[in-house]
């Protein structure tokens, strides 16, 4: 981003997420304020200091910063040349209550693996079409999260649970171009949704939302094959929109749809 505030905020599809911001600031500087939900930001450039509940932080640029809910914090430039940040606003559906005294106590975590797997969260989120990805993200994030602010929690330990796997698996099948939300999916198997995904990626090797994806990938195939446009393969299987389709299918099979048709013709 260039000179100046700019801001980009939206609210996406996906349980639990209240808000998405990407912004740039120069010279704005937050007074002191409190959110209802969590606060999960990176900074990409610059730096943010800020003084969470009267205790003065800095965010470095590649920084992961989660600050709780109802403790006020304020926020400002820690650089002349201001600060690019990304913010995604999480309920306690995904980070509970009872961490918010070890995050003001250690609101920046360490982790590089975290840090990565936030960012593509974030690219998940712009992305119409691609929530079950984000949430499925969302909840492998809000897990290793919470094991860094509460020290008793324990890192999840493998186990088998094929029959879950089988279950979910069943239900993906039943409509692949109007799947539920990981949270409604695994409230009717009786399960968590971190739960549902490592079941179903230790199963078939890959986690629900590449399962669905490359599933509707397959239905693409066949279509154009057929000689349906693109623009109608891409709602008939499931996808948003053409775009989305493109991306998709350029990332599993190295050509856009309509190359594809084209060879195969």
């Amino acid at each position: 981003m260039g000179t100046g505030e700019q801001v980009r905020a939206w609210r996406p599809h996906v349980p639990g997420v209240g808000e998405v911001l990407h912004a740039h600031f120069t010279e704005h500087a937050y007074p002191a304020h409190t959110h209802d939900l969590w606060t999960v930001l990176l900074v990409d450039t610059g730096g943010v200091a800020y003084d969470l509940e009267h205790r003065s932080h800095d965010a470095a640029a590649g920084s992961l910063t989660v600050l709780p809910p109802h403790v006020p914090h304020d926020g400002r430039a820690a650089l002349a040349t201001g600060f690019d940040k990304r913010v995604v606003y999480v309920d306690d559906r995904w980070l509970p209550p009872d961490l918010i005294g070890s995050a003001v106590a250690r609101p920046t975590i360490d982790d590089d693996e975290l840090r990565r797997s936030i960012a593509l969260l974030h690219e998940a989120l712009a992305t119409p079409g691609d929530e079950l990805e984000a949430e499925s993200r969302l909840a492998l994030i809000s897990e290793r999260m919470i094991v860094h602010l509460d020290h008793r929690a324990d890192a999840p330990r493998p186990g088998r649970e094929p029959v879950l796997a089988r279950r979910l698996r069943d239900l993906l099948d039943d409509d692949l171009t109007g799947v539920p939300t990981l949270e409604s999916l695994a409230t009717g198997l009786g399960a968590h949704p971190t739960q549902l995904i490592r079941a179903f990626s230790r199963e078939y090797g890959m986690p629900p939302h590449r399962y669905v994806t490359g599933r509707r990938i397959d239905r693409a195939r066949a279509l154009l094959l057929d000689g349906v446009p693109a623009s109608a393969v891409a709602v008939t299987v499931g996808f948003h929109d053409q775009a989305h389709l493109s991306r998709h299918f350029r990332r599993t099979l190295g050509v856009t749809p309509g190359a594809y048709a084209r060879h195969a013709a």
